[in-house]
């Protein structure tokens, strides 16, 4: 690959990482102001506790 590719390759690949952030903050400010204290990390939890809570007891190993 050329370097002219690879610098393409890279000037895509941040503009890329930049959308995918401002993604990411946009809905943590979502889930911030609909109750989530913490955003997408409350989120998650709740998600994992929802899962953990809703384990089949048959399934465990």
């Amino acid at each position: 690959m050329s370097p002219e590719e690879m610098e393409t390759k890279i000037a895509k690949l941040e503009s890329m990482n930049d959308q995918l952030q401002a993604e990411f903050d946009h809905l943590d400010m979502l889930l911030r102001e609909i109750g989530f204290a913490a955003g997408i990390e409350t989120l998650k939890e709740a998600a994992k506790e929802l899962l953990d809570k809703n384990k089949d007891p048959t399934e465990e190993g």
